[in-house]
């Protein structure tokens, strides 16, 4: 799968066969939609008018003019581009899960005050979420105010999605794991002693997986970032593979639930999160499938553009996705509430949040200072693929 459509340089692949007929008519559909054509400042434009870093693989039209103005980038969230639906897809989630998360802190009536420790670990969760849907929105809605902007909007939506990873697992950790008769030593030393013949004493390494799995998860959403933000530069051939497989990774964190599922009878004794888990495990496949494919649009270049593309079908499966894992933390948090093992720790949560942002931080910075040289680099080739192309 090529990584863009590039239209320039020799030895670059042009657009599918029926682009010039897809793009005409995506143009003729654009003037209709918006009138009359010369009232628009700033017309759409296809995917050979705009920078290679630009171009979406098998978008051949519904591009805003570079560079807009913020004015002229909140505008265009109400006219058709083919990026109207990728911000609306995830700004409608942001307003659903703020309204949601009010209610779990402020509104729910329960006894426990929204400053009380026991919610620190949902405090971490629902950052990670809103961030996610909100950073994605940013992303999205500015990412054609200039190039070294754009990628700074994207680095910061990579990092988001570390941290939303992290705060699901900062969650895991204190209201569902301990749950688990996976972890815990008075099962499954028996368990493995009836079942393997192992005479093994479970206790040391299932305190070594609670002392490691958030240490492991935060070099893990550090990780993700660093490959994430290299897979915008033109050493990666698959981009799209590696960012899902790379955010597939922290996911990882979730095995103890899955193997409580094998080994024991979750769905008897929690239905609540077995339903959830895996219907947001499938949730979760369908959005990659979408994400890595790039179908509907690979299938009928330029008649997705504005409606119906993989990346806004992808973003419509991860707010499924997410939503499921929400009802099954909450439920979770529930029976928490009901006997707490130990109230979680400001730097047990909190702290590990604040840390992760100032390396997240860091490694944002440290691709933004390079980008200048990337671009420098990438205007050089483009200028040489030019002075070939009348020879070729």
């Amino acid at each position: 799968m090529p990584r863009r459509l590039q239209p320039r340089g020799a030895g670059t692949k042009g657009p599918p066969a029926p682009a010039p007929a897809a793009s005409g008519a995506a143009r003729h559909s654009h003037s209709a939609a918006s009138g009359d054509p010369s009232a628009s400042t700033k017309p759409l434009l296809r995917w050979d008018e705009v920078p290679d870093d630009f171009v979406e693989c098998f978008i051949l039209s519904g591009y805003r003019r570079l560079p807009c103005t913020a004015q002229e980038c909140l505008a265009s969230v109400l006219k058709p581009t083919n990026e109207t639906l990728n911000f609306w897809t995830h700004f409608i989630p942001l307003l659903l899960f703020l309204s949601k998360f009010c209610r779990l802190f402020f509104l729910s009536g329960g006894d426990v005050p929204f400053h009380h420790p026991w919610l620190l670990p949902l405090w971490c969760y629902a950052s990670g979420v809103l961030l996610t849907f909100a950073m994605s929105c940013t992303a999205h809605v500015f990412s054609c105010l200039s190039l070294r902007l754009r990628a700074a909007f994207f680095y910061l939506d990579y990092a988001s999605i570390s941290y939303y990873g992290f705060g699901s697992t900062v969650a895991y950790y204190y209201y569902l794991l301990p749950g688990l008769s996976l972890l815990d030593a008075r099962v499954m030393t028996p368990y493995v002693q009836q079942r393997l013949g192992w005479h093994v004493d479970c206790t040391c390494l299932i305190a070594a997986y609670r002392a490691l799995v958030l240490p492991v998860a935060f070099v893990l959403a550090v990780a993700c970032t660093v490959a994430c933000c290299k897979s915008r530069t033109d050493w990666c051939t698959y981009p799209f593979a590696l960012r899902t497989f790379v955010f597939v990774m922290p996911l990882s964190m979730a095995c103890p639930i899955m193997l409580e599922s094998w080994l024991f009878d979750l769905r008897g004794e929690n239905p609540t999160l077995f339903v959830h888990f895996y219907r947001r495990y499938f949730w979760l496949v369908v959005a990659a499938f979408f994400n890595v494919s790039k179908i509907p649009e690979r299938i009928q270049p330029g008649l997705f553009d504005i409606i119906g593309h993989s990346h806004q079908l992808f973003h419509i499966f991860t707010f499924l996705s997410i939503y499921d894992q929400v009802y099954y933390v909450e439920e979770g948090l529930r029976q928490f509430l009901q006997a707490p093992p130990a109230a979680p720790t400001f730097s047990g949560t909190v702290g590990y949040m604040l840390l992760l942002v100032v390396c997240l931080g860091l490694v944002i910075r440290k691709f933004l200072n390079s980008s200048e040289f990337c671009s420098k680099k990438m205007e050089l080739c483009r200028k040489q693929a030019q002075r070939r192309k009348p020879r070729a």
